[in-house]
């Protein structure tokens, strides 16, 4: 049977999408950075790879796929050249673009789901990301994972992505707008879940939507009052939950901005 997913791109809520009509995006849309020559931006994504290898990153699949994708084009001209340091940047709306070495830690991380166990080759499967932001994330999980659904918030920032990711042609990306909080049901159930954004706890619409065998991992307010990553898995025996390093992430936020 025809799969009835939504292609790419597409809108979470039909009114949603006509609010938009006649505005003007809150963050610009057009192309954001001139090209640049690819053997200076292969060099330098390289050296990237090579800093993520030496902070821990040990998965092939994780640095092959942050090897590959263009940080550079997902940031505003006047940032490009920090691209590639292990620094978070500003994407506009109050929002950033993780620290590379957090993107490929969380990924590594959504990787040893217990589906995946005793297969370090394979692919995960559907994958949700809560929070697109630029698009960056979504774009390196799609090396790692056979389909991905982007939920973003943030009319502005879904525009922004619509954009950034056009020219990739990543036909097993959909992007929607839409509430995060409250996942997308009509993709479930999910390989992995992953959040770009932190709150008190792991919404149960999330852990509902995961499939047996996935995995979690999202940031969320820690006993300190900071932010800690959290990995939960669903196996056959119930849920298992993990606290792990500190990290800094934007608020998780409901509704649609």
């Amino acid at each position: 049977m025809a799969s009835q997913r939504p292609g790419f791109p597409v809108r979470l809520t039909p009114t949603a999408s006509a609010a938009t009509r006649g505005r003007l995006p809150a963050v610009p849309v057009k192309p954001l950075v001139p090209a640049t020559p690819s053997m200076a931006s292969d060099a330098v994504r390289a050296r990237m790879v090579q800093r993520l290898a030496a902070q821990g990153i040990a998965d092939s699949r994780v640095l092959r796929a942050m090897g590959t994708v263009e940080r550079h084009l997902f940031v505003d001209s006047a940032l490009v050249n920090q691209a590639y340091e292990d620094t978070s940047l500003p994407i506009g709306l109050g929002q950033t673009i993780s620290k590379p070495n957090v993107v490929a830690r969380m990924i590594e991380l959504l990787l040893g789901a217990p589906a995946l166990a005793g297969k370090p080759g394979d692919r995960l499967g559907r994958v949700l990301e809560i929070g697109t932001g630029c698009g960056y994330q979504a774009a390196v999980l799609s090396h790692v994972a056979t389909e991905v659904y982007s939920i973003e918030r943030l009319r502005g920032l879904h525009e922004r992505a619509r954009v950034n990711l056009r020219s990739f042609r990543l036909a097993t990306v959909h992007l929607m707008l839409g509430d995060g909080m409250v996942g997308y049901p009509k993709g479930a159930p999910y390989a992995g879940i992953i959040a770009a954004a932190g709150g008190e706890a792991v919404p149960e619409a999330w852990v509902t939507q995961l499939a047996v065998g996935g995995r979690i991992v999202a940031p969320t307010q820690s006993a300190s009052g900071g932010q800690a990553l959290v990995v939960i898995d669903k196996t056959a025996r119930g849920i298992e939950r993990r606290i792990l390093e500190a990290v800094h992430f934007v608020p998780l936020k409901s509704g649609i901005a």
